[in-house]
């Protein structure tokens, strides 16, 4: 093969300038995209317009970037008040596929996209794993969901479009998959960090040395984790943990993306607009202010989102990323709006409580918190699980729910009740943790 042919069949399939493009020119091209984006909308869906013109806004009323503010925004109450494909901008014939949310709270979030939706989502998982230090010469081992998740099928069209060998697995079947993972030598693993650690045990547990994975990143997301975390994931499996983010309402896994800096996810604003506001008045907040990240998508045909709360909490930076890259950086989410537990007045979320238990001395990293209601007051527990090579006996137990007890009190200010479990006794998640378990309906 000669050098050119070389250098073609080893060429990302997207446009690397793209993430080093001056400021000036990003803006201009966000502009131009966006002004498409919400001509796209009001003209072709009829919820979109009606929101518009109750706001007392049309397109044309957007000059700059920052007349965004004056939009109005939408929600997952709208998806499902549209259901299933009310919202969608084009018609039938031309939506290649559609994914869906689990429905468990009520109707199903339906999302549709188009060929041309289906090649930028591909291409933004390429653009992201390239940043994660993945190269096409690296075996994927994908253990998100498949189906109507975008957690599998995203990672797996972006690692093919990076020309990538890829197992995909799904989620489940631990065992099979760790053996897998050893016997194909993958040197890459994209799933949630709490399956991550799942596997991280079971590999332990079948007597597996830390090392004898070829594991050499990890491209975590789909749910809030700490850096505690990261740590433990990258001591217990030996690679290096990158955080991504994305959600379904908006494209899927690819929106934003750590590089190997592990300084913040960089947020693809050439396709996105990423803001951040208040989560009580609403109103827009300066770079370096923490709130909720809201998203309009810029190049999105068949779901064009205006404004979208995704209700996860960060904040955003422009500052320099020694990567080179010039896109605003996304800093780890540390929560979600609403999974904020308001417990006799103190604001509380998951990944606090997570940062305070991971890492401590004779507790394995599985937990779960317990919501109920006595006498009219809420109440927290937490049931931590000791590590397998802790003291099992009950004064030891003792003594490592009080340490936790006493750490969660002196960190987060919130006084709660600690179970000390044995191994095996904390759920284990085969797909997206859930370390909230509210009972509160129950005992109210």
């Amino acid at each position: 093969m000669n050098r050119q042919a070389a250098r073609r069949a080893t060429a990302p399939l997207y446009d690397p300038q793209a993430e080093t493009m001056p400021r000036r020119d990003l803006a201009d091209l966000q502009l131009a995209r966006l002004r498409k984006t919400l001509r796209h909308a009001y003209d072709n869906v009829p919820h979109m317009r009606r929101r518009f013109t109750e706001t007392g806004v049309t397109p044309d009323h957007l000059k700059t970037l920052a007349d965004i503010r004056h939009f109005p925004f939408t929600g997952k109450a709208d998806l499902r008040d549209n259901y299933p494909f009310d919202l969608f901008a084009v018609p039938r014939d031309e939506i290649v596929r559609v994914h869906a949310s689990s429905g468990t709270t009520g109707k199903p979030i339906v999302v549709g996209y188009t060929a041309a939706d289906i090649r930028v989502w591909a291409d933004l998982m390429a653009r992201s794993l390239v940043g994660a230090g993945v190269t096409r010469r690296d075996i994927v081992h994908i253990a998100y969901g498949y189906g109507l998740f975008t957690g599998g099928l995203g990672a797996h069209y972006g690692a093919e479009t990076l020309g990538c060998m890829v197992v995909p697995v799904s989620g489940g079947m631990t065992e099979r998959q760790v053996t897998l993972m050893r016997d194909f030598s993958a040197n890459v693993l994209c799933c949630t960090p709490s399956y991550a650690l799942n596997i991280a045990e079971v590999a332990e547990a079948s007597g597996i040395p830390r090392g004898a994975l070829a594991l050499r990143v990890g491209v975590f997301g789909a749910e809030p984790w700490s850096e505690a975390m990261r740590h433990e994931l990258q001591t217990r499996l030996g690679l290096q943990a990158i955080d991504i983010y994305g959600l379904s309402e908006i494209l899927g896994p690819g929106v934003a993306c750590e590089c190997t800096e592990q300084a913040g996810l960089h947020g693809w604003e050439d396709h996105f607009l990423f803001e951040v506001v208040d989560p009580k008045t609403l109103e827009p907040l300066p770079l370096g202010e923490t709130g909720e990240l809201v998203i309009t998508t810029l190049s999105k045909v068949a779901l064009p989102m205006v404004r979208y709360r995704t209700r996860d909490i960060t904040r955003l930076t422009d500052a320099p990323c020694a990567c080179g890259r010039s896109h605003v950086r996304i800093m780890r989410v540390t929560g979600r709006d609403d999974d904020m537990m308001i417990i006799r007045g103190i604001n509380v979320y998951p990944s606090q409580v997570e940062s305070v238990l991971v890492g401590l001395p004779g507790i394995a990293p599985h937990y779960q918190i317990v919501l109920t209601r006595e006498q009219a007051l809420d109440q927290m527990a937490v049931e931590v699980e000791i590590a397998p090579d802790a003291p099992r006996d009950d004064a030891a137990r003792a003594r490592i729910a009080r340490d936790v007890q006493h750490r969660i009190k002196s960190t987060i200010g919130i006084s709660c009740r600690v179970a000390a479990m044995l191994p095996g006794e904390v759920p284990r998640s085969q797909g997206k943790a859930v370390r909230v378990k509210d009972e509160r309906h129950k005992t109210s």
